[in-house]
């Protein structure tokens, strides 16, 4: 278990503390949904999470093979849909770093998708992710 203290601050923004490490965040909602969108809104949180952990779960699993991802890059598109308004799409690209042979690009390309976060995540978002 892992708790989260989270503080509303008014003007629709929160501060949001990591129990283990102290560690903070703040939120605010999007322009787009009454906000000022001057931080992360809790569903960009939710496109961050996503591409975080399926990075982290390559970089796990590319150790386990002794090979180096660093320098690998993504981004992530979070995509809304409304009635009820939510999370409707995520776009993602994982780029690899150079000099890494096709057969352990491939081995980790098999597994991308398997984060816990990507598990987590309802049917109702799709998810196209792209690794290269």
């Amino acid at each position: 278990m892992v708790r989260m203290d989270v503080t509303y601050d008014g003007d629709l923004r929160c501060t949001a503390t990591h129990g283990p490490s102290g560690a903070t965040l703040v939120t605010d909602a999007p322009v787009d949904n009454q906000g000022k969108g001057e931080s992360f809104s809790p569903t960009d949180l939710l496109a961050t999470s996503t591409l975080t952990c399926i990075m982290t779960i390559l970089a796990i699993r590319a150790e386990s093979r002794g090979l180096d991802l660093n320098g690998m890059r993504g981004h992530i598109e979070k995509h809304m849909v409304p009635g009820p308004r939510r999370v409707g799409r995520l776009v993602a690209e994982v780029a690899l770093p150079d000099g890494l042979e096709d057969e352990d690009r491939a081995w980790l390309i098999a597994d991308a998708a398997s984060c816990p976060v990507t598990r987590s995540i309802s049917n109702g978002i799709d998810l196209d992710l792209h690794v290269r």
